[in-house]
């Protein structure tokens, strides 16, 4: 069995208590499934340097990482084995900017249930949506 892929994701959190969603690319992986923010821990990056890194190519911002919210195995049917850990991002600077995804919004925590979201994040939201898991939002 090979190792799990290494993967850091950001849980942003408005003022008002809506967290960010981005919608994957089409022709990418995985392609127009709803997502968090974030992506792989690059050989010699710490979680926290690669979620920074993440954030900023993704989105423009310089955020500070906030309390590993929870982690898991994820096991997709393509084969694909990421270890995933979820980080609170509630200070940042810049403007959240879409970089590359097909579309970016802020959710209501208990409305995440309602999107296509990725295989890997559905146990995530089911948790934020029943509001068993809250992001620490300001």
């Amino acid at each position: 069995m090979n190792a799990p892929i290494a993967v850091v994701v950001g849980l942003l959190c408005s003022d008002d208590g809506r967290i960010l969603l981005c919608q994957r690319p089409a022709g990418k992986s995985y392609a127009l499934h709803w997502e968090f923010p974030g992506g792989k821990v690059e050989p010699g990056e710490s979680t926290a340097e690669a979620l920074v890194r993440e954030l900023h190519e993704e989105l423009g911002i310089e955020a500070e990482i906030g309390p590993m919210l929870h982690n898991t195995i994820s096991h997709y049917t393509d084969g694909g084995l990421f270890a995933v850990a979820y980080f609170s991002i509630t200070q940042w600077s810049g403007a959240v900017a879409n970089m590359g995804f097909a579309d970016i919004q802020w959710v209501e925590p208990a409305m995440l249930t309602t999107f296509d979201i990725l295989a890997g994040n559905v146990e995530l939201c089911t948790m934020l949506a029943r509001g068993e898991m809250v992001v620490g939002c300001p």
